[in-house]
């Protein structure tokens, strides 16, 4: 009787790993499958993109500031 209660537990410990694992891997498999077999993944690289981002922003907001009297005079002049 200890025997096969032993033996239920060990095999519903395994059960519940095995499907914690699957559980885990499962999503992720064709990533996995092409990382195996040799493809890399392209950096993942988000503060330069951020970076980049804001610095368009800048851009834009310069771009779209109205320019000073002062400026636009010199601009005509010229």
């Amino acid at each position: 009787m200890v025997a096969v209660l032993s033996g239920l537990v060990f095999v519903g410990a395994f059960l519940a790993a095995a499907g914690v694992m699957i559980a885990t891997v499962a999503p992720q498999w064709r990533r996995i499958a092409r990382l195996a077999s040799g493809h890399v993944e392209p950096a993942f690289a988000p503060l330069s993109q951020l970076a980049h981002a804001e610095r368009r922003i800048a851009v834009r907001r310069w771009a779209s500031a109205p320019v000073p009297a002062a400026v636009r005079r010199l601009r005509a002049a010229a």
